[in-house]
């Protein structure tokens, strides 16, 4: 798709772009990209955990907070992969819930949309998707 792909938005008067940019089409620039890249790119390399029950992934999401959230830090990756390998039910969690890069379109709904839509070296609140609750650390974006 070309820059020209969405003529009528422009960004302007969307006010959910600068609340969180769940909204990946709107608020680009004149590449047609934003400046971040939230949205945008074509691929994302992510962590995850996948709880079956929320009790359990909100169990790992605190300890995520206790360690650094709560205080405004980032999650060192390493450390989220001790708690993915510790709480995640996916086959990923023994390798600290790593999933490699992947493509826009290969994961479903909302596991898409929270990957996608998170900054690089960001760990997003949990979130529900056909297969569970879930934890997104976004390690990288490429187009």
């Amino acid at each position: 798709m070309g820059k020209d792909s969405k003529p009528k938005d422009g960004g302007k008067g969307k006010g959910k772009q600068a609340a969180g940019g769940a909204d990946d089409s709107k608020g680009k620039g004149k590449g047609g990209k934003s400046a971040d890249g939230l949205g945008t790119c074509t691929y994302v390399k992510a962590r995850h955990i996948l709880c079956e029950k929320q009790g359990k992934i909100n169990e790992a999401y605190k300890k995520l907070q206790d360690g650094w959230l709560s205080n405004g830090d980032k999650v060192p990756q390493a450390e989220f992969s001790k708690i993915a390998a510790e709480y995640s039910e996916c086959p990923s969690g023994k390798k600290g819930g790593d999933l490699g890069w992947f493509p826009r379109g290969k994961m479903a709904g909302p596991f898409q949309e929270v990957a996608f839509n998170t900054p690089v070296g960001v760990t997003s609140a949990p979130f529900k998707s056909t297969h569970g609750y879930h934890i997104i650390l976004c390690e990288g974006r490429k187009n």
